[in-house]
């Protein structure tokens, strides 16, 4: 497993980070088997993962409780992020709910503590300051943001330091690479990676868009014909089943999984701290950490973007994966 440094902080982490979401189960991702979901994250440690994402809205709560509870006695080795949600970003409201995260997740501190989408009626300035005294008070170690936009990172690093931002960002899903990531590099701002996998695209389990269940069919990459898409808009999908195929025969070139390729491509490119990599199960686990000890050499790395460029292109600058009109600024 690799580490790699968060941001300017002394805190070192792994470059594959266990998503926390679907422990929390709910609507999205029905009844999970709890004893399950614990048994995963303590696998984690068993392959060098350190690196544990939650927030206080992934099932009400419940992923921050079964972390807490699975993290145990080995809490002083795990590196937590959780993230506070854009309507509770006021003063008091911030203070509130991080103190509600550290009960639920059973510490007293929280190592990353990040915002997970900007408000649009609550100044930044106010929700830094209110950051730096969750700093000061030793409550949280760092200070992150997730789905900023250039703007946005730019406003929030006028009022304090920002150690990383979180981003969707892979194979099949390169529109940060237009402005964000430079911004990011140009101030020392981590990019914490998620849905790496584009929802299960980048696994090779499905081969057309017509085979990919209605539930998960509703990016922007999917037409606006499909069930629950909001978009409005054409989507990619010729561009991106001809790109899977080009990746699939460079996976079987290599004799790798298509999932860790993708996974390693990420880890490859300027400025990403840690891919966010969800997993139902240890043995699931155990096959996503092996990412990280993939090394492409340029020219593989080089091919895989090549085989993409026509969805970037197709996709466009906006990285706002569920709607047209863009919520980053």
């Amino acid at each position: 497993m690799q580490y790699r440094p968060l941001g300017r902080t002394d805190l070192n982490v792994s470059a594959i980070a266990l998503g926390c979401w679907a422990f929390g189960g709910g609507p999205y991702w029905g009844d999970r088997d709890e004893q399950l979901s614990e048994q995963t994250i303590r696998t984690a440690f068993e392959v060098g993962i350190n690196f544990f994402d939650t927030a206080e809205g992934y099932g009400n709560g419940h992923s921050e409780v079964v972390l807490g509870r699975a993290l145990g006695v080995r809490r002083p080795q795990a590196v937590i992020a959780t993230k506070v949600s854009a309507d509770h970003l006021g003063r008091e409201d911030l203070i509130r709910a991080c103190e509600g995260s550290l009960r639920r997740l059973g510490t007293d501190y929280i190592d990353l503590y990040q915002i997970h989408w900007p408000s649009r009626t609550v100044p930044l300035e106010e929700t830094m300051a209110a950051m730096q005294t969750l700093l000061e008070q030793g409550k949280v170690r760092a200070v992150g943001v997730s789905n900023f936009g250039v703007h946005d990172l730019s406003e929030a690093l006028r009022w304090g330091r920002v150690e990383c931002n979180q981003l969707p960002y892979s194979l099949l899903w390169r529109a940060i690479e237009y402005e964000i990531g430079n911004a990011c590099f140009a101030n020392e701002v981590g990019m914490l990676c998620y849905s790496p996998l584009a929802q299960g695209l980048l696994t090779g389990r499905w081969h057309s868009a017509d085979e990919v269940p209605s539930g998960r069919a509703v990016t922007r990459i999917y037409s606006c014909e499909r069930e629950g898409v909001r978009h409005g808009q054409e989507g990619a999908e010729e561009e991106v089943f001809q790109a899977l195929a080009e990746i699939d025969a460079i996976a079987d070139e290599l004799a790798v999984p298509m999932a860790n390729l993708a996974v390693a491509w990420l880890l490859h490119q300027p400025c990403v701290t840690s891919v966010l990599a969800g997993a139902g199960n240890p043995a699931q686990l155990r096959i996503n950490a092996q990412a990280a000890d993939l090394k492409l050499d340029d020219g593989v790395v080089q091919r895989l973007s090549a085989a993409t460029e026509a969805v970037k292109a197709k996709i466009g600058p906006n990285p706002d994966m569920w709607q047209a009109e863009s919520r980053y600024r």
